[in-house]
């Protein structure tokens, strides 16, 4: 192994180890919306069970309904479960008409 090769090495995993929890942190951040829309369809109709289902993603996941007029949000955000990348949050957020409201 050359010196050249051996000063290089270190960079390179590391790089290869910011790229792979990079698409980890991508695939939290998916997951969340995709249960964050599923919960705005369930509070849309009035049913319960929102913020568990945002929690079974994230059991540190937090859920923030809103209601603006005829709409109904949910906002939900969860600390990022990785090793290399801990500090950052994830959020998602999505809106539904209210089937309340007439």
């Amino acid at each position: 192994m050359t010196a050249e090769f051996a000063a290089v090495l270190p960079a390179v995993v590391l790089v290869l180890a910011c790229a792979i929890g990079a698409m980890q942190l991508a695939g939290e951040q998916l997951r969340l919306q995709g249960a964050d829309a599923a919960a705005a369809r369930l509070l849309g109709r009035g049913d319960s069970g929102a913020r568990a289902l945002v929690q079974s993603v994230n059991p540190d996941a937090t859920l923030v309904v809103r209601t603006s007029g005829d709409l109904v949000c949910a906002n939900s955000r969860a600390p990022a479960s990785l090793g290399i990348l801990f500090g950052l949050t994830v959020s998602a957020s999505a809106c539904v008409l209210d089937d309340a409201v007439q």
